[in-house]
């Protein structure tokens, strides 16, 4: 619906008000317009309250409506039933994220076992402020019917027999605006509904899959006595599944496109320098158990143990053997070896951690392409977590900063824009000092400590090793 449409229906919606100001007197109608963003009518107390007020709604410009729509909302004088209607209109006009039927389906089902609610009176309010409750006030007292504000009462306060689909069908969650529906998951994520942060997190994991497979996310923006307050944003990544993972390179590849239509990339001459990894990554992200099952089977290997042992050799030689400022430093490497160890019980229900990853690929040189050519064709590492998270490793050496041992702040701007491109496409990125990676002793806690928080962080778990990998 156009912009025009959709402030038609909001003057259609707000058409009530010349008759709710005609309950104040003469006198009193001029500030009843104004307390309601009306101007003050022109017409005077000779003509009818009616036609001063009707007058007064009128002259409002179209593009004023939406500041009437607020301040109507912000007296609170309307019953739910009006109140629904005006903030849809509005919210119609501001533009929310879409979240379809199907994910609202989705996400109801994800919440079974999920505690939604402690206090009756706590979900009431959040209900309250968002759908209507009582649409028949006298249905009780004359028999014609319960309203829905007794329904909940007896089925979610008392008996406890209704699950979140019964919970979405009833207040009419599937159908209801896109901005109401997101509200209605903040307010179930909101300390206001169960303060309880344990509750609270459980709740966003739940539902975080089905919004990050529409683009969405409930993000944690701030906190409130304590608590986290969830806000739903669009992701940070709204990407889809990699179509071509190429890693682990020896050099620079000789790579042809079959189809064009779709995507479709072959690997040119010497296909054991780059690794191609052909399957749909899951909503899990890659494992490394994903990884060393493809690898056994492309590769022929007959045992785990077998395919383990030279999968992890093939990536090891991926990375550089040696740092043009510390003879004998391997940071690389390194990194890589202490992921792998820290977590070697239970490494197969872990991210795999990818060396060498191209991101951009040109056939021409960069003397050839020139100011058009990448400047960075390959990310030192990169995890693809579970929810389409993509997170990259970068081990900063002195080339990152300085040319023939001076600073070079050309090579430190080129460095830093390369971030923010990585991050505006949807990346997480994450930068070790090479220094910090110069022995083992030094660098095993940091590291430790670093993937604890990252997968802390991005609610990454790590399994509990079975005694089989003890």
């Amino acid at each position: 619906m156009s912009s025009v449409a959709q402030l038609k229906v909001l003057r259609e919606v707000l058409s009530y008000l010349p008759g709710e100001v005609c309950a104040w007197s003469h006198k009193e109608l001029p500030a009843a317009c104004v307390a309601r963003g009306l101007p003050e009518p022109e017409l005077g107390p000779e003509h009818k309250k009616i036609d001063r007020a009707t007058a007064s709604f009128d002259a409002v410009a179209n593009v004023d409506l939406p500041g009437v729509a607020r301040t109507v909302l912000a007296l609170g004088v309307m019953d739910a039933a009006r109140r629904n209607l005006v903030q849809d209109a509005l919210w119609a006009l501001e533009g929310h994220p879409p979240v379809p039927e199907r994910a609202r389906r989705d996400i109801a089902r994800s919440l079974g076992g999920v505690e939604l609610f402690r206090e009756f009176g706590r979900l009431e309010r959040l209900l309250d402020g968002l759908w209507v409750l009582d649409s028949d006030p006298f249905g009780e007292l004359f028999g014609t019917g319960r309203s829905l504000r007794r329904e909940l009462e007896q089925h979610m306060g008392r008996n406890d027999d209704w699950d979140a689909g019964e919970l979405f069908t009833r207040v009419g969650a599937y159908e209801a605006s896109d901005r109401r529906f997101g509200l209605f998951l903040e307010g179930l994520a909101s300390s206001a509904n169960v303060p309880d942060e344990e509750v609270q997190r459980g709740f966003v994991a739940a539902v975080q899959p089905h919004l990050r497979g529409i683009g969405l996310e409930l993000r944690e923006t701030s906190e409130s006595g304590g608590y986290p307050v969830f806000t739903l944003v669009v992701a940070r990544s709204t990407r889809g599944r990699p179509k071509n993972l190429l890693f682990a390179s020896l050099g620079k590849p000789d790579l042809r496109i079959v189809d064009a239509l779709d995507n479709d990339i072959e690997i040119v001459g010497d296909t054991d320098g780059l690794i191609d990894y052909d399957l749909p990554v899951g909503s899990d992200g890659l494992r490394w158990r994903d990884l060393q099952d493809w690898w056994r089977e492309t590769r022929g290997h007959d045992t785990d143990e077998e395919a383990k042992r030279t999968l992890y050799t093939r990536l090891l030689a991926s990375l550089p053997e040696d740092s043009p400022i510390y003879p004998g430093h391997h940071p690389q490497r390194l990194l890589f070896h202490l992921y792998n160890a820290i977590y070697e019980k239970c490494i197969p229900g872990l991210p795999a951690l990818l060396p060498e990853i191209w991101l951009h690929w040109d056939p021409r040189t960069v003397r050839a392409r020139g100011a058009q050519a990448f400047r960075h064709h390959r990310m030192d590492f990169l995890l693809l977590l579970p929810n389409s998270v993509r997170v990259v490793v970068e081990v900063d050496g002195q080339h990152h900063y300085a040319t023939g041992g001076y600073p070079d702040p050309a090579a430190y701007a080129a460095n830093m824009k390369a971030d923010r491109d990585l991050k505006l496409k949807g990346y997480e990125v994450f930068r070790f000092g090479a220094d910090e990676l110069r022995d083992e002793h030094r660098a095993r806690g940091l590291v430790e400590a670093f993937f604890r928080d990252l997968f802390t962080c991005y609610r990454v778990p790590v399994p509990t090793p079975t005694p089989s990998t003890l």
